[in-house]
């Protein structure tokens, strides 16, 4: 799409290459406090305008078949003669599923329930039927590095006879559940600040009215009209996401089939670091098997015990289904021995708070360091290393310096690290787009390499092989890696597995003692999409690569026409570049230089 002719008159180095309509921006937050003191003085309950009462926000897809005839939105005052927020007492916090698939959901936040301090940070307790009431409610989520707050209204989709049509609680008037289940389907999608904000970022110089103008012009503006997603929404997804979106924490992922011989002690250190456990079984054709399992389906490991009996010690798990009925059936009751769960179950999902669990090292202090990042085609996208064909090093790198504990100078050993990398959406609905395989490689600096700030050159990579030889890449949300690392000096690149894959990302490292930071920084060149359309399958990365990969703060600014006559892009491959292109090269020389010599 050819740039609007208003642009042409305002370009910024900073905006070239920047897809405003596919970043991901931070959750549009709604001051419950305000809100709240607001409907008390006027004496009217709170209507959430953006997640209206309506078949919105239900879904328009599979689900709408799963419906009852008739969908009626109550208030719990409406639907019990004396409804209560949340309970003390443990039990009367049990949920069961509704209509919509999210079994993965209810089992993490099933498992939330068994820390009550934990449950309280999603959870305020200070709200209630009775005092203060207004029909408004707040939860917090972990949403990608940060905290937020989500308000919704009580309003709850009913049956005919009243009954929740979603989660609800296995005590009738108990209706935390059901209200945070509605915001998560809100939070779950949120695509944050306004268009304004968001375009402005990337395009300054223009005021608003002249942005509302434009896009007005171009009958944007519906297409933002929405922002936040749906029951619908949440009827696909991973325990594991729910865990992190309710903690912050740092999942591990075990397959059960393959589970290393210290499980049991694996399980123990994370009953007693109270980490949030859950676990799923394997996919298949019947829905629930004779042993009372149900396939392909999410369950919360409540706890676990080790018992005696007459051949012998058994190591026991127990497990609750978020259905809230239809249990194991087979030896040991509702608990399960070590080897059965081993054997019926494929994916074991830990959440630790911090990474303890991993060192086995509990109690001890652990840093944690957070880098937001992107993958822009033309720029950032390199692809992996097999299969980015030179293009590798284009990724974005990170400097880790591994700083020696006392414990590790004592001790002269390895430290444990925890890397984790997380994509985000850039869709409100994220059963339309599905994850990109991510994941990222470690390479071991060189003592003399350890003080350089800008990225590493093609050559490095062809000549060191990374720590962690065998790459995972995953299409799900979050790719977590546990090394034991010698101290000193490593980058981390992350990556897509194929290239020109576009993506934000969030990049968590703990360790006991670490320094992370970005290299390069605003250095790396980037193209406007169009450009990078335009050439696509054909050299223009050898082009950048030989001129722009060496730059340094004293070069002179070449002009346009010294890089077209020097280079052999057009003449060898019969390129058209015209100057709009060629311009829009110049700028990203330009800036970098700029940059580089800013940091000196």
């Amino acid at each position: 799409m050819p740039l609007l002719p208003c642009l042409k008159k305002k370009k910024s180095p900073g905006s070239l290459g920047k897809n405003i309509f596919q970043k991901h921006s931070p959750p549009v937050q709604q001051n419950y406090q305000a809100l709240l003191e607001m409907c008390l003085k006027n004496k009217q309950l709170f209507t959430d305008e953006s997640f209206p009462a309506d078949i919105s926000s239900i879904g328009t897809g599979a689900i709408l078949k799963k419906l009852p005839r008739n969908v009626h939105w109550k208030r719990p005052h409406a639907l019990h003669r004396t409804p209560v927020f949340y309970a003390a007492n443990r039990k009367q916090l049990d949920l069961c599923q509704g209509l919509v698939g999210n079994c993965w959901f209810l089992a993490a936040l099933q498992a939330l329930t068994f820390h009550q301090d934990i449950l309280a940070a999603v959870v305020p307790q200070n709200q209630s039927f009775e005092r203060k009431y207004a029909g408004i409610f707040h939860f917090r989520f972990w949403h990608f590095g940060e905290w937020v707050d989500v308000v919704v209204d009580d309003r709850l989709p009913v049956n005919e006879a009243g009954e929740l049509v979603f989660v609800s609680s296995v005590y009738k008037n108990v209706f935390w559940g059901a209200l945070l289940e509605k915001a998560y389907a809100k939070l779950r999608n949120l695509q944050g600040v306004s268009v304004w904000e968001s375009v402005h970022e990337f395009y300054f110089g223009l005021d608003k009215d002249s942005w509302s103008e434009i896009l007005q012009s171009l009958q944007l503006v519906k297409a933002f009209d929405r922002l936040y997603g749906s029951y619908e929404d949440l009827q696909i997804g991973q325990v594991s996401e729910a865990l992190v979106d309710f903690t912050g924490g740092v999942n591990i992922r075990i397959k059960l089939p393959a589970a290393p011989p210290d499980l049991w002690d694996i399980l123990t250190r994370a009953t007693y670091s109270r980490s949030l456990m859950c676990c799923q079984t394997q996919l298949g054709t019947t829905k629930v098997l004779k042993n009372g399992l149900v396939a392909g389906h999410a369950y919360t490991v409540t706890g676990i015990r080790k018992v005696t009996c007459q051949y012998g010690p058994e190591n026991l798990v127990r497990l609750r289904n978020p259905w809230g009925k239809i249990e194991w059936n087979g030896d040991w009751s509702d608990r399960m021995s070590l080897q059965d769960f081993k054997i019926h179950f494929v994916d074991f999902v830990i959440c630790k708070l911090t990474p303890d669990l991993v060192s086995q090292e509990d109690g001890k202090k652990w840093m944690y360091s957070l880098k937001n990042g992107r993958w822009v085609k033309g720029s950032t996208a390199g692809g992996s290393l097999g299969l980015s064909k030179g293009m590798f090093w284009m990724n974005p790198q990170y400097w880790l310096n591994i700083l020696a504990s006392e414990d590790n100078k004592r001790n002269l050993g390895s430290c444990s690290v925890v890397i984790s990398l997380m994509q985000k959406h850039s869709s409100k609905h994220r059963n339309r787009a599905p994850h990109l395989f991510i994941g990222f490689s470690l390479y071991k600096v060189a003592r003399q390499q350890e003080e350089i700030n800008q990225k590493l050159p093609p050559a490095f990579f062809t000549r060191h092989q990374p720590v962690n030889k065998r790459q995972v890449f995953l299409d799900e949300r979050e790719v977590t890696c546990d090394f034991h690392l010698e101290p000193g000096v490593y980058v981390i690149v992350p990556s897509t597995l194929e290239p020109h894959q576009e993506s934000e990302f969030i990049l968590r490292v703990f360790s006991r003692k670490h320094i992370l930071r970005e290299m390069g920084g605003n250095a790396s060149f980037i193209l406007s999409k169009e450009i990078v359309d335009r050439y696509e399958g054909k050299i223009w990365e050898d082009f950048f690569t030989k001129h722009f990969e060496q730059r340094k703060s004293s070069a002179p600014i070449p002009e346009n026409e010294d890089i077209v006559s020097k280079s052999d892009l057009q003449t060898q491959h019969d390129l058209s570049i015209d100057s709009e292109t060629v311009s829009q090269f110049i700028l990203c020389y330009c800036h970098s230089i700029r940059n580089a010599t800013a940091r000196k």
